[in-house]
């Protein structure tokens, strides 16, 4: 009985594996140009809000005198101030711009210059994206809003670093200079400096990811777009002939 049975099956089960061969087999894709695209906007959204708040941030510099240990002063692009136990912290916008340090005011100018070209960036980088509704039927205007947006990244990157180690330059001139007295107290690195940098690796990573995602789908339309068939034997034959 079990055996009539077994071969009753065995037609419906070799059919069954035919159908499952001829089939193709489908790769599972773990990273696509959707993803990527979308990873590029979220580093680069990262970075650009550590670099716009680096900006305004007030914690650049800080100095910490051992005559008095009880003040503590901070130093930022657009404030100084000074925090006590007994007060908490106060700030103070500098009196004149023309009286700031040059290295301020480079900094100034191009921390403003990388915020504003990120919030580009990621204006012209989101109608680029794969599944908005905008420029569905022009391909290569998504394609070049897409690099436009990585120019725009790594320029705002770029001009967040610059500042960031300008400061950071001066910073160690001014500490190990001798001519200053061991007693008086110099700047330091802040927190801000570090939150900088990041913000600007940040945004460097993004934009170069936008190019990445670029030639991922060059790559994608390149093999699902018609290859041109070659020429067969019979054919170069006749052509001989």
């Amino acid at each position: 009985m079990g055996h009539r049975l077994s071969l009753a099956f065995l037609p419906w089960y070799m059919h069954l594996n035919r159908r499952l061969a001829a089939q193709p087999r489908q790769k599972m894709v773990f990273l696509t140009t959707k993803m990527m695209q979308r990873t590029a906007v979220f580093v680069t959204f990262g970075g650009w809000i550590t670099s716009l708040v680096t900006t305004f941030l007030p914690f650049w510099k800080t100095m910490n005198s051992d005559l008095n240990e009880v003040e503590n002063w901070f130093s930022g692009l657009w404030l100084t101030c000074l925090y006590t136990e007994e007060v908490g912290i106060q700030c103070k916008a500098y009196d004149s711009l023309m009286g700031l340090p040059m290295d301020l005011q480079i900094s100034r100018v191009l921390t403003l210059i990388s915020d504003g070209v990120g919030a580009m960036a990621l204006c012209v980088a989101f109608p680029a994206l794969e599944g908005v509704k905008m420029c569905v039927s022009q391909p290569s205007t998504k394609r070049n809003l897409l690099i436009s947006a990585g120019v725009l990244t790594l320029v705002s990157g770029v001009t967040t670093l610059i500042p960031i180690s300008i400061v950071a330059y001066t910073t160690v001139v001014e500490f190990w200079d001798e001519g200053f007295p061991d007693v008086m107290p110099r700047w330091e690195y802040g927190e801000a400096m570090f939150s900088g940098w990041f913000g600007g690796l940040g945004l460097v990573i993004g934009g170069i990811l936008f190019f990445v995602a670029v030639c991922m789908g060059d790559y994608e339309q390149k093999l699902t777009s018609p290859q041109m068939t070659p020429r067969t034997k019979h054919y170069l034959k006749t052509e001989v002939l």
